[in-house]
């Protein structure tokens, strides 16, 4: 159906198969690539010859460590911010049809699973990790905030899970994945290809459970209490300040990423997850984040956390302000308040 160096769609038996095939670049997302799948589900949905759909990687270093944001700086540098405001409502619109396909649809995320590889994972109706999985939403590092939809699932996780994953970007294993509603089901690496086989023969969800097996115990259900302490706070200072109070090591490592990311991301994260909460649909939440990825480039920081982290790798971004405790809330509605004829649509 497609085979590009970048991509590989094609039907399987029973199956329409999504396969990621640059692991060299850690298979992050062109926008090419994006638009390749979603064109692939529209066709696939009226489609009877195709039962389920299941999208994976080649390589088990990572499923999709985010997306190429290569063109997104440079258009941004040049002053055209058009680019990158149509790349982010395309993927968005994607995220979307995923979270709603009306198939089984299948993610392997084995590996790194970040950014744009959130969006084409964790929508799905069966989401399989491994032991290689490491998923995070860093998007605060660079001046974004989680999108993609993640706030769908960052907003209902257990507690203040979603406050502290979006502030931080704490990096995940397999069982806190599951335990933070971000997956569904371990599978042992070795065992992917039989299972892939069985799906794509039989079109059958239900043989997953023959293959999901226990996983190691991650530290996210240990810290639970500790992180709906911090992270209930009022605002990202209070969050913060809370953390340096206390001083105790699991408090202080977190309240140290916190304070790498940038500041106006941070508290834009932090208030986007809790509006989440009272949304109804993944296309409310994506217009949330599509608020603020929007105004990223002409009134936040996005490149000049991409010039600090990808272009120069100082990593030593001049974040504006540079503190939480300099940032006002004004600062903080600029990016979230409605865009009005701008806002996201889902219309096809």
């Amino acid at each position: 159906m497609l085979k590009t160096d970048d991509i590989h769609i094609r039907t399987v038996s029973k199956a329409g198969r999504i396969t990621l095939t640059r692991p060299q670049a850690l298979n992050a997302m062109t926008y090419e690539m994006c638009m390749s799948i979603g064109k692939a589900l529209d066709e696939w949905q009226d489609d009877n010859s195709v039962s389920i759909i299941i999208i994976d990687a080649e390589g088990s270093k990572s499923f999709c460590a985010g997306g190429d944001i290569a063109d997104l700086y440079k258009t941004g540098m040049a002053g055209n911010f058009a680019y990158g405001q149509k790349f982010w409502a395309d993927e968005y619109r994607i995220n979307a049809k995923i979270k709603n396909y009306p198939k089984p649809y299948v993610a392997i995320m084995d590996g790194i699973v970040m950014g744009g590889g959130v969006g084409i994972s964790a929508h799905g109706s069966h989401r399989i990790v491994t032991e290689n999985t490491l998923f995070a939403m860093p998007e605060c590092g660079i001046g974004l905030v989680p999108d993609v939809g993640g706030n769908y699932f960052l907003s209902r996780a257990k507690g203040s899970i979603g406050e502290y994953l979006g502030a931080t970007g704490a990096r995940l294993n397999a069982s806190d994945c599951i335990y933070a509603g971000i997956a569904d089901s371990f599978v042992p690496e070795e065992a992917l290809p039989q299972l892939i086989e069985q799906l794509q023969q039989t079109g059958d969800i239900n043989c997953i459970k023959n293959f999901t097996r226990q996983c190691v115990p991650g530290e996210l259900a240990l810290n639970q209490k500790t992180i709906d302490t911090h992270f209930s706070k009022p605002t990202a200072v209070d969050i913060i300040q809370s953390l340096e109070v206390d001083g105790d090591d699991w408090e202080l490592n977190a309240a140290k990423l916190i304070r790498r990311n940038c500041p106006l991301s941070v508290a834009c994260a932090i208030e986007i997850v809790r509006e989440a909460r009272k949304a109804q649909t993944i296309e409310d939440i994506l217009k949330l984040e599509y608020r603020f990825t929007h105004r990223s480039m002409s009134h936040g920081d996005f490149l000049e956390g991409i010039r600090a982290q990808i272009i120069d790798k100082d990593r030593k971004p001049n974040w504006q302000p540079a503190t939480l405790e300099e940032l006002t809330q004004d600062s903080i509605d600029l990016m979230l308040t409605s865009l009005e004829t701008n806002e996201l649509t889902f219309e096809e």
